[in-house]
């Protein structure tokens, strides 16, 4: 077998074979197939697509390229969720010791953030003492005594998707619905979930700005997990303006927190209600997603979901004090008040942009290399559809460094659209693809 034939046979629009796909996967892998051979691939793919099997089996060759998560010692079905990214999308923060606290064990493999703010692990690092480092075994052990840990993902996991991302990030093939769901897909089922539920988000602050192509995504990966026998729920949902209020690490736990204790986001808390509910479900905790609600709703209304919050810190060696005592989180140095320069009504608000300034602040990485500031970045007080006056407040900046500051004033008033006539704001959840 060779490359160029393989090559050759998706320019030209066929279907390759499982054997086609998994040999250019792990030549590419051993170093026997070239980038630029790769690169030729991928752009073909990018032209003709990949059939759902092509696109099944080319998943399957990114898990079969590394290290695999055995999760088989944890007792119960573990539902993994992974949201496509966004601004100030705290969900996973919330989710976790929500649907942990009613019974669905939560195994969580994260990593840390590059873009605007940090990933999971960086935010969970701003909490005083709070570390991912366990063994294996040390990690399955707290899921069954508590419900629910977090570790680090190994850097063995799925290196074909590292090889192939960071090639089609330079060869612009990134936007492709075949490649862009065996990325996503093969992470989440080397990571040894038993079901998958995931988030796709559409609008100005996400990867599928258009809501074709988000449903397009959730449906093809939905269809992967099928195939490899793994049932999987995907839901389309709003990224066209900043999920909760908070864009940076420790204001996103600090929110997190709230929303736990039926104080935050309401857009947040719904959005981990609906999803929490399809986890539940999958699990087999409740019968259906309107029991699920009703058992994830008093777990938040009776601080059931806070207290798993707090022994899910302590379990991690951070301070469960801070449940109770936000101000035991980084704190910047300055607060920098940004106002509206006319009044009316906010018909949009542009989510990259806010990220892209947080960024700016510290709260994000640039390069791999970049420090992150866990205590800065923005809050907002108003969303889409309030009615704001001249000078009131939209958002306070919370910064540490200010280099950027002025610009970053500037950018975060530009990035808020106004009305003068009332606005609706769009719908939270557009769909939910289950097969």
């Amino acid at each position: 077998m060779r490359a160029v034939d393989v090559i050759l046979k998706k320019r030209q629009g066929l279907e390759l074979t499982g054997e086609e796909i998994s040999f250019l996967i792990h030549g590419y892998c051993d170093g026997t197939i070239a980038d630029y051979q790769m690169s030729a691939w991928a752009m073909a793919v990018f032209f003709q697509g990949m059939t759902a099997q092509e696109t099944s089996d080319l998943t399957m060759a990114m898990v079969d390229s590394g290290e695999t998560v055995d999760l088989s010692q944890i007792a119960g079905i573990k539902v993994d969720k992974h949201s496509t990214g966004g601004v100030g999308d705290t969900t996973t923060l919330v989710l976790a010791p929500l649907v942990a606290s009613i019974g669905v064990p939560v195994a969580k493999m994260s990593g840390r953030g590059l873009g605007h703010t940090g990933g999971t692990i960086d935010k969970l690092e701003s909490i005083p003492g709070f570390s991912v480092e366990s063994t294996t075994e040390q990690f399955v052990e707290r899921v069954n005594s508590y419900g629910i840990a977090i570790m680090g993902q190994s850097d063995n996991i799925t290196p074909a998707d590292k090889k192939l991302y960071s090639l089609r990030d330079v060869t612009a093939t990134v936007e492709s619905i075949p490649l862009i769901a065996s990325s996503i897909m093969s992470k989440k089922l080397a990571a040894g979930a038993d079901r998958i539920v995931l988030d796709v988000k559409t609008g100005n602050g996400a990867f599928m700005q258009e809501k074709s192509g988000a449903v397009e995504l959730a449906r093809t990966m939905v269809e992967i997990g099928q195939r490899v026998g793994k049932q999987t729920i995907a839901i389309v949902s709003d990224m066209s303006r900043p999920l909760g209020s908070a864009i940076g690490n420790a204001l996103e736990v600090a929110e997190a927190i709230e929303t736990l204790k039926g104080k935050g986001s309401r857009n947040l808390a719904e959005l981990c209600l609906r999803l929490g509910a399809q986890m539940a479900v999958l699990a087999k905790v409740a019968p259906d997603e309107q029991s699920a609600l009703k058992l994830l709703e008093h777990a938040l209304n009776s601080g059931q979901a806070t207290r798993k919050m707090q022994e899910f810190i302590r379990i991690h060696g951070g301070d469960e004090r801070v449940v109770e005592d936000l101000t035991l989180l980084p704190q910047a140095q300055r607060q920098e008040i940004v106002s509206a320069t006319r009044s009316g009504y906010i018909s949009g608000i542009a989510a990259m942009e806010l990220g892209t300034c947080a960024m700016l602040l510290g709260a994000g990485r640039q390069t791999k290399a970049s420090a992150i500031d866990l205590a800065v970045g923005i809050k907002l007080h108003h969303q889409v559809g309030d009615y704001v006056k001249l000078g009131e407040a939209l958002a306070t900046l919370y910064v540490n460094d200010s280099k950027n500051l002025s610009i970053v004033a500037q950018r975060v008033a530009g990035a808020f659209r106004f009305s003068e006539v009332p606005v609706t704001p769009p719908p939270l959840i557009y769909e939910t693809v289950s097969q």
